[in-house]
């Protein structure tokens, strides 16, 4: 296998609660990223499901379980092609809560679920569970992943763990509208150059329930350099390349003695306590 990853981030639209059409459409953009050489296909948040919801119930309606039938789909394409997917989806939990989530499939089938974490108060997020299951990294075989959705970019915490885990790339799907265009611009480069990783946000296009979806998805090397701005309203299937090795060479020399930097294994945390001080836990939006 080579050594370096062939990583593909497919900016595009979906359909409001018409998961069938939706998963047909992950199925094909997939092929089309493989047949460009991707290993992994990375989409938006939601991109199974759509994210403008009015209700609890309207959510829950277009939500599916973790392994589910849009998993077992694309775990059949990824088995046939030899690739890895994550996808956005509303994930109905056995125990009755909705949550946010990514799904991570590959040759194997269903690998992962990662839910999200921290939630604003805007479109499916008003009524989804907070998620409920430490930050984890998975290795695809070479590539040691991370996932995080959205809002979770916002907090440089998510990033630092997942950097902790062994993260060589993390990825972000995203459902970024107008007002998120600050977060468009900055999070990729910001995340990857503070923990000295590979960073790829994925953001959907089109209008959905009020909502104008910007694109503008990103990504970013281990040194902060910007890989690929995709196109602000307009699908798009861009494609970088990852090298694990170099993201796990976290002393940066430029001199030697003279002027090095690590910014993960330098770090004080004996003087961090009040990152881990709680006001109070996050349990959720008050109009569920």
């Amino acid at each position: 296998m080579p050594d370096t990853w062939t990583v593909a981030g497919v900016q595009t639209d979906c359909a409001l609660g018409d998961t069938a059409a939706n998963s047909a459409a992950i199925a094909r953009k997939l092929n089309e990223a493989a047949d460009r050489g991707a290993r992994l296909v990375v989409f938006p948040e939601c991109a199974l499901s759509g994210y403008g919801f009015a209700s609890r119930a309207d959510a829950l309606s277009a939500a599916q379980p973790l392994p589910g039938p849009a998993t077992d789909l694309i775990a059949k394409e990824c088995a046939r092609r030899g690739v890895w997917a994550v996808f956005g989806l509303l994930e109905a939990a056995p125990d009755g809560k909705l949550f946010n989530s990514a799904a991570l499939v590959g040759p194997s089938g269903f690998v992962a679920g990662y839910r999200k974490a921290h939630l604003p108060c805007l479109g499916a997020d008003r009524f989804t569970d907070p998620g409920d299951r430490p930050f984890a990294v998975h290795d695809l075989g070479g590539l040691k992943l991370g996932m995080c959705i959205c809002f979770d970019g916002s907090f440089p915490e998510t990033a630092r763990v997942l950097t902790l885990l062994g993260a060589d790339l993390i990825v972000l799907p995203t459902n970024w509208a107008t007002n998120a265009r600050k977060m468009a611009e900055l999070v990729s480069a910001a995340r990857a150059w503070e923990n000295h990783v590979y960073h790829l946000a994925v953001n959907r296009v089109g209008d959905e329930s009020g909502f104008h979806y910007i694109g503008l998805s990103s990504a970013a090397d281990y040194m902060g350099n910007v890989l690929h701005f995709a196109r602000e309203d307009a699908e798009e299937t861009f494609l970088i390349e990852v090298d694990p090795a170099a993201a796990r060479q976290k002393r940066v020399v430029t001199c030697v003695g003279e002027y090095e930097i690590d910014r993960v294994n330098w770090r004080r945390p004996e003087l961090y306590g009040p990152l881990v001080e709680n006001p109070g836990a996050f349990t959720g939006h008050f109009n569920k």
